[in-house]
């Protein structure tokens, strides 16, 4: 039994995961968070991503596990 759900719980990740990286790819995108601000303002990088990290990772958790 626990062998079946393997396969589905690998799955469920890696979709997961793809989604993720879609989602803070795009919002990065939007928000203008670029390598040149990374180089230049470091802290106010690390901050917006940490911003659009959680909130891609809200909307994956409310999409895929908790649905």
């Amino acid at each position: 039994y626990i062998y079946s759900v393997e396969p589905h719980l690998a799955e469920i990740g890696e979709s997961a995961q793809a989604m993720f990286d879609r989602l803070v790819k795009q919002m990065k995108k939007t928000e203008g968070v670029t390598e040149r601000l990374k180089a230049e303002k470091q802290m106010e990088w690390v901050g917006r991503m940490n911003s659009i990290c959680s909130r891609a990772e809200e909307v994956v958790l409310s999409e895929l596990v908790y649905c």
